[in-house]
């Protein structure tokens, strides 16, 4: 592009937000103009607000920014990522879109709502189509596309191979799912260390639901949900990033181990979604290996972009399963709101 487009980090300095800053820093289409955070923190540099986690160092121009409040008044740009928990992008969010920003969200404030689509660009960027009503509906300007849950982003992106190739009837999922996926600091030592804990507060009913929706297909004014169903058991276990699923899938038609494989390493992203700078490559891979994947090994293939299967196999209940790992900081939260803008700006509804 021959001119980066400006954008807002709301809740910059958590580990989401810094996220966001590493994986935008030189990004070709996106300059951050504004990083908001808490109030406590408002007036400071970034560099004294944010105890930095992430490996490598801050980058340089992000150390001297001045955190903002988070209010449209203080972030005039065309385009914001926000990692807000979602008991703040329940108002903050709207304000926004009212004040004609577009939003990527990592929240899962508004994924149930029927106008706002769950964007996985490699999965349904005809979804976007839904903004235009979106914003009649509301009254606004602006608009707030999301992410899904981190969880739910490596399985629903190996279940649209599936679901193209064979359809898809019935799925039990088990995560095993990483610390980070908590937020920093994250789960007490004293609770995680020698123990997996088997509840993560809400979210079963997301892995439950946020496939099917993206699965699904817009129709009129709303998003329909995929008419299949899933069974889900969400743990937390003592990994840094890396959320690991064990999937067991009834197929529509039946398919053999070769050819699930097949269809899984086959799998491309449409051509729209395909050539963007955040586009994984491959979309999805196949580990051979019986062992594999696993999260300090592989978390990070295509950049942390990729979704990686292995272990497909026959399944004695259903008919086939396996074991899928995404990165759930970068594919599953960060990367993939980034992801979803570039596709915004090849669609049209973000420019400078």
């Amino acid at each position: 592009m021959s001119s980066r487009i400006p954008v807002a980090v709301l809740a910059a300095t958590g580990s989401v937000g810094q996220r966001f800053i590493q994986l935008l820093d030189n990004h070709p289409f996106f300059k951050v103009e504004a990083l908001t955070a808490s109030d406590r923190t408002v007036g400071q540099s970034y560099e004294q607000a944010c105890h930095w986690i992430l490996s490598g160092d801050m980058p340089d121009w992000a150390r001297r920014m001045v955190i903002q409040p988070t209010v449209p008044a203080s972030a005039v740009v065309p385009l914001a990522f926000s990692a807000l928990p979602a008991e703040a992008a329940v108002e903050v969010e709207p304000a926004f879109a009212r004040a004609g920003t577009i939003v990527c969200s990592n929240a899962s404030t508004y994924r149930t709502v029927v106008d706002v689509p769950i964007l996985l660009p490699e999965v349904n960027p005809d979804h976007a189509e839904i903004l235009p009503v979106q914003r009649r509906q509301h009254g606004w300007s602006g608009g707030i596309v999301t992410n899904s849950n981190c969880t739910s982003t490596g399985i629903t992106i190996a279940l649209k191979a599936l679901y193209d190739a064979f359809g898809v009837k019935k799925v039990f999922a088990v995560s095993m799912q990483a610390l980070s996926g908590a937020g920093y600091p994250g789960v007490p030592s004293m609770d995680i260390i020698d123990n997996i804990i088997p509840l993560i507060k809400g979210e079963e009913e997301k892995v439950e639901t946020e496939p099917c929706k993206i699965l699904g297909h817009v129709e009129g004014n709303v998003i329909l949900s995929a008419g299949f169903a899933i069974s889900a058991h969400t743990n937390r276990v003592a990994v840094v990033d890396g959320h690991l699923v064990c999937l067991s899938i009834e197929l529509g038609k039946k398919g053999t181990v070769s050819e699930v494989i097949q269809a899984l390493r086959n799998y491309q992203a449409p051509e729209i979604s395909r050539n963007l700078p955040s586009a994984p490559n491959p979309v999805i891979a196949i580990r051979d290996e019986v062992d594999r994947p696993q999260p300090r090994l592989d978390r990070s293939t295509g950049k942390g972009m990729t979704t990686v299967v292995g272990r497909v196999r026959p399944d004695t209940l259903f008919d086939i399963k396996m074991v899928v790992l995404s990165h759930n900081t970068i594919r599953g939260a960060a990367g993939g709101s980034i992801y979803n803008a570039e596709l915004l700006v090849k669609l049209g509804y973000v420019s400078k």
